[in-house]
C-alpha cells in the first residue's frame, strides 16, 4: 500500500490496557496556563521510567471551563488506579498549587471510580482550608499567598489504551522532522488522546528487555541507521532517519483514529515508509493494523 510516494508497511502497532485520569486546569491567562501545563506534564513520557505518561489533550476556550477562564485538559496514564492516584496528587501539589492563578477540576465527572485529589492536597492548608459544595461536587479552597487555590475534591479514573504508535522513516532528518510535526499537528486538538513524548515524538524507540540484567527496555537497534550491517535492520533501504509517535487514548477507537490521521499527515515527499512497532502480539490485546486503519 502507498500514500503518494510513501510506502505503508503491512504491520501493526500493539496497544495495552492502562488506567487514566483527566484534569481540567484553568489560569488567569494563556501565559500562566502554559507555565502550569509545562510543569505538570514534565518528566511524563513513559511509565517504564516515569510515574505517569501525561500530556495536554487539548486547550479549552473560557466558555468551556468551569470558572470561565482559559483552560486545558490533560490526561495521565498509569498501570493501576493506585499508581495514577499517587502520581496525580503529587503533580497537582507540586506543579499546579505552586503555579500562579491556577485552579484544578475533575475531567471525568461520570467515572464511577474516584481518586482523592483536593481531599489529599487540602492538608497543605494546615487547618485553614475550607470546602464548598456546589451541586453534587465538593471543592477545596486552600489559602496561598496570592489568595486561594481551588481544587476539586476527587477526580475520576477510567480504563484506557496505551501504546498506539507509528514509525516514520525518512530520507534524512530534516524531512522526517517535518513529517512528524505534520502528524502531531493533525491530532493536536483531537479529544481523548495524548502523545506523551517530547513534541509528541520519541527518537529512542525501544524494545522490551536488554542484554544488561535488570534493564526493562533498551534501544530498538533494528531501526537505528548507524547499526546497519551489524544488526538485522527493519529500515527501508532509502531511510536514514526514523522517529516514533506514541499515542495513548481513552479507548481503542480513538487511538486507532489518531494513528490513521498521523499516517495520512506524515506521508509525503522524503518519507519513504511508515510502519509501527509491536512485540509479535505478545504484549497487549489491542492490535492496530495500518492497512486496516487506512481502509476503514
Amino acid at each position: 500500500m502507498k500514500l503518494g510516494s510513501t510506502e505503508i508497511m503491512e504491520t501493526f502497532a500493539e496497544g495495552f490496557g492502562m488506567r487514566y485520569t483527566r484534569l481540567v486546569i484553568t489560569a488567569h491567562d494563556e501565559y500562566w496556563l502554559d507555565a502550569a501545563l509545562r510543569a505538570v506534564t514534565g518528566y511524563g513520557t513513559s511509565v517504564l521510567g516515569c510515574d505517569l505518561e501525561i500530556a495536554v489533550e487539548g486547550h479549552l476556550a473560557a466558555e468551556q471551563t468551569p470558572d470561565g477562564r482559559p483552560g486545558a485538559a490533560v490526561m495521565g496514564f498509569g498501570f493501576s488506579s493506585e499508581a495514577v492516584g499517587k502520581a496525580i496528587t503529587n503533580r497537582v501539589g507540586q506543579c499546579l498549587m505552586t503555579a500562579a492563578s491556577t485552579a484544578v477540576y475533575d475531567g471525568l465527572a461520570n467515572a464511577e471510580k474516584r481518586l482523592d485529589l483536593g481531599n489529599f492536597v487540602r492538608f497543605f492548608g494546615d487547618g485553614f482550608q475550607k470546602s464548598k459544595v456546589i451541586g453534587s461536587q465538593r471543592y477545596w479552597r486552600i489559602p496561598v499567598m496570592e489568595g486561594e487555590f481551588v481544587v476539586e475534591d476527587t477526580c475520576g479514573v477510567e480504563n484506557g489504551v496505551a501504546g498506539g504508535n507509528i514509525i516514520v522513516q525518512g530520507e534524512d532528518g530534516v524531512q522526517t522532522y517535518a513529517a512528524v510535526r505534520r502528524a502531531i499537528e493533525a491530532i493536536a486538538e483531537m479529544p481523548e488522546v495524548i502523545t506523551p513524548f517530547p513534541g509528541g515524538v520519541a527518537r529512542s524507540g525501544s524494545k522490551v528487555g536488554s542484554q544488561y540484567q535488570g534493564l526493562r527496555a533498551s534501544t530498538a537497534e533494528a531501526y537505528c541507521p548507524t547499526l546497519r550491517g551489524r544488526v538485522e535492520s527493519q529500515l527501508h533501504p532509502d531511510a536514514n532517519c526514523a522517529l516514533e509517535i506514541v499515542i495513548d487514548g481513552a479507548n481503542q477507537t480513538v487511538v486507532g483514529s489518531a494513528m490513521k490521521e498521523c499516517v495520512r499527515a506524515a506521508a509525503g515527499k522524503g518519507v519513504v515508509a511508515i510502519g509501527a512497532g509491536n512485540y509479535g502480539g505478545q504484549l497487549g490485546p489491542y492490535h492496530f493494523h495500518l492497512h486496516q486503519l487506512l481502509q476503514s
